[in-house]
Order: C-alpha cells, then structure tokens, then sequence
C-alpha cells in the first residue's frame, strides 16, 4: 500500500478506532477490512485555520473562512418543546414501546430476524399513520406489487400512502421532496446504495453514509424516518455501530418463528422509557396488538402434573405468568443429556448443580428436560426458583398444587434471592387466580411492609431452596 501523506491517519469504520498505519484488523472491535485512510477531520482543520488567524493564540475570536451558522443560539427556556411532542401511530402496543408515538425528525431503527414480521408491523402503521398525512414507503428487498399484495391481506391500503421501490439513495431524496411525507419507512436500509461512496449497498462504509444523510433530511423537515435493519445470526444489528449510534430510538422486533406471539422491545430510546415492551399476535391477516398477554404461557391440566411450576417473569415493566415444564428420566446414554427450550441453558446446568449439592436430589445420571410454555424466552434470574421447584417436582414424582407460584432467584449457596418488581408480580398473579406465593425472605423487614403485597395472596418467604421445595412439596422432598 502506498504511504499515506503527511498528517493522515487510518480509522475503523465500524467503531471509530485509530492507527498510524494501516492494518486489516481492528485493534479494537477485532473487525476485518474495516480499517480505512482518514485525513485530519473537518472540524480539527477548521480549529487550525481559526488559530492561525489570531496569529497563532489558543484564545480570541476564531476567524474562520466558513459559512455562517444555520441556527441562532437561544436560551433553553424560549425553545417551543411542542414541536417535539410525539404523535400516536395508532398501533397501541407500538406507541406504548415508542413512549407514546412518533416524534418528529426521530429516527428509527426496527432490527429483526428475517420473517418476524417487520414488514408487516411497518406497513400497518404506516397505513394509519397515513390516515393523517402523506406516508412514503420505499422498499428495496421486494417490488412494489409485492407489498400491494401483502397490504391488501392485511387490510393497510390507502390513498395517502405512497410507495416506491428504489434503491438509490439520491432518487430516494427526490420522491421526499415531491411528496413531502409526514412519515419516511426504508425497508431497509441495507439495500439503499449512495452514488460517489464506495462499497457494496450493505457495506459498513455505504450504510454509514445512507444513515447520515437520511438523519439529516430527517431533522432539517422534522419528519419521522423509519430504518428497517438486518440483524446478524448472534441476533445483533448488522453493519457499524455508529449507525445505532446516529438513530435516535432503537427497537427490536422478536419471536419465535413456530409461535405466533412477537415482541418489540426498546434497545435505546431517546424520547420514551427502554423498559417497556409491546406485544403483537402475527396471524394470517397481520399483527394484532396483545393489550393483556397474560395467559398465554399457561398450559391448562385437569389434574396436576408433576414436573410443572409457574413463575412471574417481568418483561419491561409488565408482568407475564410462565409456566416452566421439566422432565427428568434415568439416562441410558454415558453422558446424560441436559436440553433447554426457551431458558438458559447454563442456569438450568447451575441449577440442577445446587439441587444436587443443597437439597439432596440426585440429578446426575438423569437426562434433564426443561422448556417454557408458548414458546416464550425466559432470560431472568427470578425463575430459577421455578426450574428448581419443576425440577424437583418431575425427580420425586410430586405435583405442585394449584394455585402456587414461584418467584426467586437461586444462589449457588442454595440461598433465594430477591428480585426486582416483586409486589408487581405478585399482583399479576393474583389477578390470574393464583393464591399462593413463594418469594425470598424480604430484606429490611416483611414483604407487607416494604412492597405492599396484595391482600388477596397468600405469601410465603423462604431462605433458601430446601425450604422452597419443602414448602412447595411437603416434607416428603
């Protein structure tokens, strides 16, 4: 490679990292072929040029040769924040997420696996939204009698909603300044191309540009820009970090693929709360929102079986009842297996290792079985408790009452710990029917007192997993 001039640099695309020469890897986020030449920044020559005009002083008004300056300085409290207000979509379970609509000159990222439905979710919003001003849906994965079919399944036709299926960014700056939309929707903003960049559409360098320049047309007509993004196989957002970085709200749309239920989950949001989550039905005829969800993770038996527990996991700041199954049987195999549905596979393994350190219960040469009901991913540590409650209750052949839930995470001392949003939990459970609880011993005094259990549960408070099971199974565990 040819010697850099005088004064350049090499620079990461991806993550910002430089070095004097360059390199094929990334020192810092280890990515290949990412590094790039960069000359001294724009801003870095302007501060030289203002330095050199005062003769060389680090103080003094800077006398620079640029233009002048777009906006005018004013106080903070002279600022009209009612052009930021957000402006409902009229997908409920969406603005919920978003903090209760579209903001104007936001824009978005929506990151999801391919088929989950992002498409279709943009599409229906987009068909409301339009019920009050232009829409322009540009696709570049699909033609434009594709989505007409897909709009007229799921009922998102109308007449304000424009589409157009490009892939060039600068034809795509034409169609906004002819329809003037209140609501921007690039699906997606991988297969957008910029002329004069190089790269392949999809690239690190080519996504960066198409990124910026459409966030700039975006705050410069305040108008909403929705960017449907790729996600790669570990379920990460494709293509350079900066790009999370220069959106203003990050959402990820999720599901599993033989369930019907899919999630929108805030990653950053710079407008609303990130711990809110919307629940959506995918059927034939488009996403329905799942105002109360609760229900749908809870098999139903006529008797109790041994081996299910059902516990309160939060997702956001919502309640949702789970029931967790689990099988364990005498292995006929050297190595026993250990399968997982829907949980940590490395908890479960944590968790039948204190069962069978702490309680006695002997698990080793047992294939263990464990999975969620309704296809729901559970990631928190409050339902080990149940895994170790199921666990033990499929070992001894012994059914948990109706009625009952755990919540709790185990330590590996075997203590329960306590978790967050207890008394919300319990008040979900109670509202589901369910009239006992077992939770951790309350820290500071009883649970009544601290987070105002409800009334209509009975609560129990164990200190550790021996004294769950028992309370769960009775003595003879």
């Amino acid at each position: 490679m040819a010697k850099s001039s005088a004064g350049s640099g090499y620079r990461c695309a991806e993550c910002g990292w430089q070095s004097a020469k360059w390199v094929g890897r990334c020192g810092e986020c280890q990515a290949w072929g990412t590094v790039e030449e960069a000359g001294v920044p724009r801003l870095a020559r302007a501060g030289i040029r203002g330095i050199a005009a005062r003769g060389g002083r680090p103080g003094g008004p800077v006398l620079t040769s640029g233009g002048p300056a777009s906006t005018v300085p004013v106080p903070i409290g002279q600022v009209d924040a009612t052009e930021a207000a957000a402006r409902p979509t009229g997908l409920d379970e969406l603005d919920r997420v978003l903090g209760g609509g579209l903001v104007p000159g936001a824009v978005l990222l929506l990151a999801g696996e391919p088929g989950v439905g992002k498409s279709t979710l943009l599409l229906e919003a987009g068909a409301l939204v339009a019920e009050t001003g232009p829409v322009l849906y540009v696709t570049g994965e699909e033609s434009a009698a594709q989505v007409r079919l897909r709009a007229d399944r799921i009922g998102a036709v109308s007449d304000q909603l424009f589409l157009a299926s490009e892939t060039d960014l600068d034809v795509v700056l034409g169609h906004i300044e002819a329809i003037g939309p209140r609501l921007l929707i690039i699906d997606s903003v991988q297969t957008i191309s910029a002329g004069g960049v190089e790269g392949v559409p999809g690239g690190v360098t080519q996504v960066r540009e198409v990124a910026a320049a459409l966030t700039a047309v975006a705050k410069q007509r305040s108008l909403a820009t929705i960017l449907v993004g790729h996600v790669t196989k570990d379920g990460s957002v494709a293509g350079p970090r900066t790009l999370e970085h220069l959106v203003d709200v990050v959402l990820h749309f999720d599901g599993d693929r033989h369930s019907q239920l899919r999630m929108v989950r805030a990653v950053k949001n710079r407008y609303g709360p990130t711990d809110e989550v919307g629940c959506f039905d995918l059927g034939e005829y488009g996403l329905i929102g799942l105002a109360d969800p609760s229900g749908l993770f809870l098999s139903s038996h006529r008797e109790p079986v041994p081996g299910t527990c059902v516990t309160v996991t939060l997702e956001g700041r919502r309640p949702l009842p789970v029931e967790v199954q689990a099988l364990v049987g005498f292995s006929a195999l050297e190595i026993p297996k250990r399968t997982t549905s829907g949980l940590d596979s490395s908890r479960v393994g944590m968790v039948v290792a204190v069962l069978q350190r702490r309680a006695g219960i002997k698990l080793g040469k047992q294939d263990v079985y464990v999975a969620t009901v309704g296809g729901v991913r559970l990631t928190e540590p409050s339902v080990d408790l149940a895994v170790a409650v199921a666990l033990a209750s499929s070992a001894a052949n012994l059914s948990v009452p109706h009625g009952v839930v755990a919540i709790g995470e185990v330590g590996l001392a075997g203590e329960v710990r306590r978790v967050a949003g207890l008394a919300r939990r319990l008040a979900e459970a109670e509202r589901m029917g369910f009239r006992r609880a077992i939770v951790p011993v309350a820290s500071g005094g009883p649970l009544e007192r601290t987070e105002g259990a409800p009334s209509g549960i009975e609560v129990q408070e164990v200190e550790d997993v021996r004294q769950a099971l028992s309370a769960v199974l009775g003595s003879a565990i």
